[in-house]
Formats: structure tokens, sequence, C-alpha cells
């Protein structure tokens, strides 16, 4: 287990630095990851990030990186919905590291 500090809060993570907490995620802790993960977020990263979101709350689970391309095609489009621009968003794995951003636990399936 380890902590994060954003705006002088501390924050649980576990040892990959997922929060523990999902209630804790707030776009300031958002932030604070993408930095430590060397992702400079835009308005392209936000909105996976916050389709991410949208998803966990709907189906309580992190899509691995199969089902989360599929999913954001049918959603903003082929242009989107493809593993080459998702992992120049998110060069460590578009759903390992959008999900660690977006607050969510570690998709299943990741190592």
């Amino acid at each position: 287990m380890g902590t994060i500090e954003v705006n002088g809060k501390s924050y649980e993570t576990d040892e990959e630095g997922y929060l523990v907490d999902l209630a804790d995620w707030s776009e300031e802790v958002a932030n604070h990851i993408a930095a430590v993960e060397n992702v400079d977020m835009s308005d392209q990263h936000w909105e996976v990030v916050n389709f991410l979101r949208e998803y966990y709350d709907e189906y309580q689970i992190a899509p691995a990186v199969r089902v989360l391309t599929k999913a954001i095609g049918k959603k903003l489009g082929p242009d989107k919905g493809n593993s080459q621009y998702l992992y120049e968003l998110f060069p460590y794995g578009p759903a390992k590291q959008a999900c660690k951003i977006a607050g969510l636990p570690k998709p299943t399936g990741c190592v």
C-alpha cells in the first residue's frame, strides 16, 4: 500500500498506484496520477478517462483493452476506437494506464 498527496490531502493507493477508494477520485487526483505516469492530459485523454468512468458506473468492471477499444469505437467512432489511437494517448496500456488515471481498479486480465 502507498499514498499520494494532492493539495495537502493524502489518498491511499495499492502497490501499483491505483486508488484504493474509488470515491477519492477527482480531476486534481487524476492530473496528479497522470503526471506521475508521464501523461500530459488533453481533451482526448479526458474523453477516454470519462468514458471509462461511465463504463465502470454502468458495468461495475474496468474493461480490458479489447473491450475498451470496441466500446469506444461504438460510442466515439472508429477513428478513436482503435488500439493505435489509444496507445498514442496511453503508451503503457490504454486500459491499464487510463483506468489508473480514472481512479478505477486495474482491469481484469492486465498483467
